[in-house]
């Protein structure tokens, strides 16, 4: 299995608390292999609140590339869930993005 490694844009206190308060982390990377991913990472009540809104306020709800779900969206949760995804070769199904700005994410796996 290839190696992977998990980047965030941010990782300070104040980010996980926002993830983990807010319900929704859209700075999460994921590089396997030379391809790096850009992950948009929710928790099931930010999801079900961002449905609600997009549907009162535009009718519809489109589903934001490269969504995952977890359970709390803190740092342990997210790093696991991604690991368990890559075993399931999810990244094998998504489109990666330009690696060019990795080197300015702080690594945390």
């Amino acid at each position: 299995m290839e190696n992977i490694s998990i980047y965030f844009s941010e990782d300070t206190e104040v980010s996980e608390y926002e993830g983990v308060h807010k319900g929704r982390r859209p700075d999460v990377y994921v590089k396997i292999n030379g391809d790096v991913f850009n992950l948009r990472v929710y928790d099931l009540v930010r999801l079900q609140q961002s449905f609600e809104s997009g549907c009162e306020q535009y009718g519809q709800y489109h589903v934001e590339p490269n969504l995952v779900l977890v359970r709390e969206v803190s740092k342990p949760e997210i790093i696991e869930a991604l690991i368990v995804l890559h075993g399931q070769r999810y990244f094998e199904e998504i489109k990666p993005i330009d690696d060019s700005d990795v080197s300015k994410l702080v690594r945390v796996y």
